[in-house]
């Protein structure tokens, strides 16, 4: 009887769930489409969060937390700088896209002290091995992003990147 039941009452449900969804009514799926991407910010070496890098690494990472921003679009855009043993200094104006696991790279700091426009930047798969992501991929995984989404704020981003991790949490990227 409790099986008959049970049985009866999830026909009936699908049916009364059928019949409420008009045919053919379903909303689109929507596209996503970038925002206008505002002009490389300037940036300190002086305020920078560290980046944990694997251990092999010796190029230091860092983020400049007035230059994060998240976009109407949800990119997570930001200036991060390396600085290698000699103590130059490179840097680069990207965006992470949190929903796909991307990066873009929209400009470069040139030893000049000024930015260089990629030249029609494009989304690249974040833990790509054909181009140098891996700080991206670092600071998607320890603040930019959560569960694939960005953080809901610029300060839960830098809340996020200034929490010490343990050694057993370094980022370790093949």
């Amino acid at each position: 009887m409790t099986r008959w039941f049970l049985f009866f009452n999830a026909a009936l449900l699908a049916a009364a769930t059928a019949w409420a969804l008009p045919a053919g009514n379903y909303p689109a799926e929507v596209e996503w489409v970038e925002a206008s991407v505002p002009d490389a910010p300037s940036f300190k070496t002086t305020q920078g969060i560290a980046i944990d890098m694997p251990l092999h690494m010796s190029v230091k990472v860092a983020i400049d937390p007035s230059t994060l921003a998240i976009g109407a679009d949800g990119v997570v855009r930001y200036v991060a700088y390396m600085t290698n043993l000699s103590g130059s200094v490179s840097a680069v104006y990207e965006g992470i896209r949190c929903t796909t696991d991307e990066v873009k790279t929209y400009a470069r700091w040139s030893q000049a002290n000024q930015w260089t426009r990629s030249v029609e930047p494009a989304w690249k798969e974040i833990k790509s091995n054909s181009l140098p992501s891996k700080h991206a991929f670092a600071i998607a995984r320890q603040g930019a992003c959560e569960a694939h989404l960005p953080r809901r704020t610029v300060e839960d981003i830098v809340r996020a990147l200034k929490r010490p991790t343990r050694t057993s949490e370094k980022v370790e990227i093949q």
